[in-house]
This record gives C-alpha cells, sequence and structure tokens, in this order.
C-alpha cells in the first residue's frame, strides 16, 4: 500500500530498504535455528556435542568460502542481483531438508546447511555494507546498529519455530532407549528427523517468494556505482586492506566475536540440560528464547547509547562484561549460571555490527565493497569455536566449554582498547 502523502520516487526509495531490512530477519531466523537444529540432531543421530557442532561447522564453512565469490558477484552485478542470487540459495538448502530427513543422512543435512550458509554469505556481503552508505559517514555505526536491531526478530521467530515445531518435547534417557525393541527405537528416530520437514519447506517457499518479490522491485541504481574500478584493482585494493593492521585487527575481533555469540547461543540449550537434569529440551530452548529477547533489546538500547558514548567505549564495556557472564558460567553452573549466558546476549548485541562498521570506517568505496567480503569470511569463527567448545564439552563438561567464548571476548576487548588508544593519539 502507498503512504499517505508519499511521491513516487519516495515510495521507490522507501520500499527496496524495507526490502534491505527484511533481510536481517530473514538471516536471523535461519541463523539460529542452528542452535535448535544441534539438540535435534544430538538427539535423532546420537551424537556427541563435536559432531553436534558440525552443524555449525558446516553452516560457517559456507560464509568462509563463499563471501569473497559474493564480494566479486555483488560487484560486478550489484546488490540487488547479489541479494536474489543469496535468497536462491536459501530456498533451495530450505527444500534440500525434505529429502534429508527422508533419507535420514546426516551428511545431506550438513550440506543443505553449507547451501543455506551460501545464499546469506551473499545476502550479508551486499545488505551490510549497503547500510552504513545509507546516511552520514559519521553516523553509519548507529545505523548498521538500528538495521541490526532487526536481526534478533528473525533469531527469535527461528527458535520459536524450533521449540514449537521441531522438539517434540520427548527426550529419551539412554537407559529408556536401551529398554525400548530395536523397531520403536527406529520409529523414535526417524520421527525426530523427519520433524524439520515441514517447517524448512514452509521457509523454502517463503524465502523463494521473496526473492520474487524483490526481482519485481525496482532498486537505486547508485548502489553499483565504481564495479568496473574495483574490479580492475581488486588486487591493489586487497593488499592495502591486508596491510592495514587496524583492519587485520577487525578481523581477528570479528572472528573471535562470531565464534563466541555462536558458540553460547548453540549450547545454550545443552548447557541447560547438562547443568539442570531433567530438563526437556523444549523447556531449555525457553533460556535460548530469553537470551535473544535481551539480544534484541540490547540492540536498540546499545544504538541510543551511541547517542552519548562513543561506539568503541561502548564495545570495551560491554566485552569486559561479558568476559565476566561467561566465566560465571563456568564457574557456577545451573540456574545462575544459565541466567549469566542470558543476560550475555544484552552485552553481545553491539558487537558485530560495531566492529564490521569500525573495519570499513573512514575507507574508498571499493576498499569497503572488498572489506565487507573479508569481514563476513571471518565468520568461520563460528565453526572452529563451535567445534572446539564441542570437544571440550566431550572432554570435560558443558559449563567448562564456556572457557572459549570467555576468551574469545578478551580479544574483542583487545581490539576496542587499540581503536580506542589509536584514536586518543590521533587527538593528540
Amino acid at each position: 500500500m502507498p503512504l499517505a502523502g508519499a511521491t513516487e520516487t519516495e515510495q521507490r526509495s522507501w520500499l527496496p530498504l524495507v526490502l534491505i531490512v527484511s533481510l536481517f530477519f530473514l538471516w536471523g531466523g535461519a541463523n539460529n535455528l542452528n542452535d535448535v537444529l544441534i539438540a535435534q540432531f544430538k538427539k535423532a543421530f546420537v551424537l556427541s556435542d563435536f559432531r553436534a557442532g558440525l552443524v555449525q561447522s558446516a553452516f560457517y564453512l559456507g560464509y568462509f568460502l563463499v563471501a569473497m565469490p559474493a564480494g566479486i558477484y555483488m560487484r560486478r552485478f550489484g546488490y540487488k542481483s547479489a541479494v536474489v542470487f543469496g535468497l536462491a540459495l536459501y530456498g533451495l538448502g530450505a527444500l534440500l531438508f525434505w529429502p534429508a530427513a527422508a533419507s535420514a543422512t546426516y551428511g545431506l543435512f550438513l550440506f543443505a546447511l553449507f547451501v543455506i550458509a551460501s545464499g546469506l554469505a551473499f545476502l550479508e556481503t551486499s545488505a551490510n555494507p549497503f547500510v552504513t552508505l545509507l546516511g552520514p559517514r559519521e553516523t553509519a555505526t548507529r545505523r548498521l546498529n538500528l538495521a541490526q536491531a532487526f536481526n534478533p526478530l528473525g533469531s527469535i521467530a527461528g527458535i520459536l519455530i524450533g521449540q514449537h515445531f521441531i522438539f517434540s518435547g520427548i527426550d529419551r534417557s539412554s537407559a529408556q532407549l536401551a529398554a525400548m525393541s530395536v523397531a520403536d527405537r527406529t520409529a523414535y528416530y526417524a520421527s525426530e528427523t523427519r520433524a524439520v520437514q515441514w517447517p524448512y519447506l514452509v521457509i523454502g517457499i517463503v524465502v523463494l517468494c521473496w526473492a520474487v518479490l524483490i526481482v519485481l522491485t525496482r532498486f537505486p541504481k547508485a548502489t553499483a556505482s565504481h564495479t568496473d574500478t574495483v574490479l580492475a584493482g581488486g588486487g591493489g585494493v586487497l593488499r592495502r586492506l591486508l596491510g592495514d593492521r587496524r583492519f587485520i585487527g577487525a578481523m581477528f575481533a570479528q572472528f573471535f566475536y562470531v565464534g563466541a555469540q555462536v558458540g553460547v547461543w548453540s549450547y545454550t540449550i545443552r548447557y541447560v540440560q547438562a547443568t539442570m537434569p531433567g530438563t526437556t529440551s523444549r523447556d531449555a530452548a525457553n533460556f535460548l528464547t530469553a537470551g535473544l529477547v535481551c539480544f534484541m533489546v540490547g540492540r536498540f538500547a546499545g544504538t541510543a547509547l551511541m547517542k552519548y558514548l562513543a561506539p568503541v567505549r561502548l564495545l570495551m564495556a560491554f566485552a569486559t562484561v561479558n568476559i565476566a557472564l561467561t566465566l560465571f558460567a563456568v564457574f557456577q553452573p545451573g540456574v545462575h549460571g544459565a541466567y549469566a549466558l542470558v543476560t550475555c546476549s544484552f552485552f553481545m548485541s553491539v558487537m558485530y555490527p560495531t566492529v564490521f562498521a569500525l573495519g570499513v570506517e573512514g575507507r574508498s568505496d571499493d576498499e569497503r565493497k572488498l572489506g565487507s567480503a573479508l569481514l563476513v569470511m571471518t565468520i568461520i569463527g563460528g565453526a572452529v569455536l563451535t567445534a572446539l567448545m564441542g570437544a571440550v564439552s566431550d572432554q570435560s563438561s558443558m559449563a567448562h566449554a564456556m572457557i572459549v567464548p570467555a576468551c574469545s571476548f578478551a580479544v574483542v576487548l583487545l581490539f576496542a582498547w587499540q581503536r580506542r588508544r589509536h584514536a586518543l593519539e590521533g587527538d593528540s
């Protein structure tokens, strides 16, 4: 419906912005459905924490391998084409869940997740830098934080879909499974595996319909400017970025931040069940939902605070608090540790967009586009550190696995401190 009193030009500018912001919602849902899948596949395929963590490894490996091709594609064909191609991959990956469940093949599920992540790499590579260019440079960090505030809404939707349409609420103990007949046990595993079919079929259809809607929408042509220049000088741009210690610092900070975020969320359900015996996966998911609500509130609160506090100082404060919270979860397992992990999400809220914006701050259009792809590649941290947490849990305990995100937040704190120091030196 056209906006009352809006001109045709204003309407054409408004609709693309709404569609771009919607992408933050769509990939938020996909990201956090993985947290449900880890618990679901652990149950359906009888996996160790390490093997269950391969859900995130396959997912974020897609980001790592496809981010740079996505950046090249975006520079060649523009933001709109990259978004449509990403949505097509996202939809295809979701539809692959049907045959994966029908065949009860864990490897095919991992491949489907890889395809979804490949699509999301296109979406994130194009949407994040686009938002930073939609206004004055001085407010780019705050603007990206505001756009990213809609991401947790998708995350919450993803958890609710998993909680009510994938989790059965029936969790069998090892003793109960051993007491079942082979036929009953096989039927139980098959039922738990097939639970993902319909939710992902609906998701796939919705995403593909959204791609069609974007195809039919006219986007500003200015977003694809400088394409030929970037392609011709890509090598020089890459050398400048990789030779810049501040940009490399942003890449390291993003790698460890994403690893911490994905690790905390991926294992929240497992943490609750491991430290609060008798809690079902459906009930444990409430803690994750609460964390995502905190994350969403933190996004809006962080955006408001940036009007009065420099983003880098806010990043330092939030990283410090999260080091304390994750260490508390390590040494105080149980309900209080679980609440600490829930609270941790509030203080994670500003980290990704703030590190991203600081990484591309003050750079040319060429460097911004290529730098965006490099920063998206660092999302591989979600694969590496989540698998590491699973290995620590298998060798020790799920509570001790939270040492990994605690160390990761320390890296983010170091990055923020260095950027703050450079800023003060620049002012002197």
